[in-house]
């Protein structure tokens, strides 16, 4: 084979594997940090995981720096980390609570690397695996909402996205799409219980705000109608009273044992009211203790989502 067929050769194979060779060049720009390089141990990552993790060059950032370089489609919606011009940016999440949040985001943000450099064909058999772990889990509503968002802030990414999503937050995947994943991660369903472990902070948090919620309106339901009956009752009462008292002024009663029958039926019904009121207010402490705690939940649970908001910038120091 003559030099110039060679050359030719060689150029055409450096031609077709050009992302390889940017990738390798890249990677061997990259020193890990000590965090990134935990945070491949952690998520189990293989060497190809790696690869494409530290051929990204990634970098956790601060709250302004990282509103810069990861642009937020909805302000409702908070950014943990985006794969940005081939680069991948982690937000500096350092919430104990949240311990593993930088992990899981680290390893998203890499599969979305992973996707970007598969070839044509096995990009297609690997969206049919993913449509149809995605349709498995049609009663999955935070799920839907999610691919929702996608659809709303990235078209034409549903198949990208869920590629990050499946593979670093849900088990119980078929065999050949869990085989698949196998070339980024020695142990995904360690990573999952990563993501599985903060995440329950939220739910947690969730679940017991809504049961206070419903705790709360049941409680207050209950105190609206007992109130409501107590007031009828004291009426009544006061009514009956009230007529007594004249009957006895007018000297009505036709024995002594007659008035002592009604005036002991009457002072029945106070102390049956006292009774009513005291359970009342029993009732109405307890609604506070509820009260106090649902705002406790709620003031939790709202600092749980400022930490991974990167709007809210921490204030200035002197």
């Amino acid at each position: 084979m003559s030099l110039s067929i060679l050359f030719l050769v060689l150029a055409g194979l450096l031609w077709f594997n050009r992302q390889l060779v940017v990738d390798w060049i890249s990677y061997r720009q990259y020193t890990p940090t000590s965090e990134f390089a935990a945070f491949a141990e952690r998520t189990t990552m293989t060497r190809e995981g790696k690869f494409y993790l530290y051929a990204s060059h990634p970098s956790l950032e601060k709250t302004q720096n990282f509103n810069k370089l990861c642009d937020r489609k909805e302000s409702s919606s908070a950014v943990l980390g985006c794969y940005a011009a081939n680069k991948i940016y982690v937000y500096d999440i350092d919430d104990t609570k949240l311990d593993g949040i930088r992990e899981v985001t680290t390893a998203h943000e890499m599969l979305h690397a992973a996707y970007q450099r598969l070839g044509s064909d096995e990009k297609t058999k690997v969206n049919a695996l993913l449509d149809a772990e995605y349709r498995k889990r049609a009663d999955d509503t935070a799920l839907a909402e999610r691919m929702d968002f996608y659809k709303r802030t990235q078209p034409g990414e549903h198949d990208n996205e869920l590629h990050s999503i499946i593979g670093t937050e849900y088990d119980g995947i078929s065999n050949e799409l869990e085989k698949y994943y196998e070339r980024y991660f020695d142990n995904r369903a360690a990573l999952v219980q990563l993501h599985a472990k903060y995440a329950a902070e939220f739910t947690k948090l969730k679940d017991e705000a809504t049961s206070l919620s419903r705790q709360l309106k049941d409680k207050s339901g209950a105190i609206e109608t007992g109130s409501a009956q107590y007031n009828e009752s004291v009426k009544n009462l006061n009514g009956d009273i009230e007529s007594f008292n004249s009957r006895a002024t007018a000297g009505q009663f036709t024995s002594r044992s007659e008035f002592n029958s009604e005036r002991a039926a009457l002072l029945s019904r106070i102390n049956a009211l006292e009774q009513q009121r005291s359970e009342i207010d029993e009732q109405i402490k307890l609604y506070e203790s509820l009260r106090q705690r649902y705002n406790a939940t709620v003031d939790e649970s709202q600092q749980l989502y400022n930490s991974i908001d990167s709007r809210l910038a921490p204030a200035p120091t002197i």
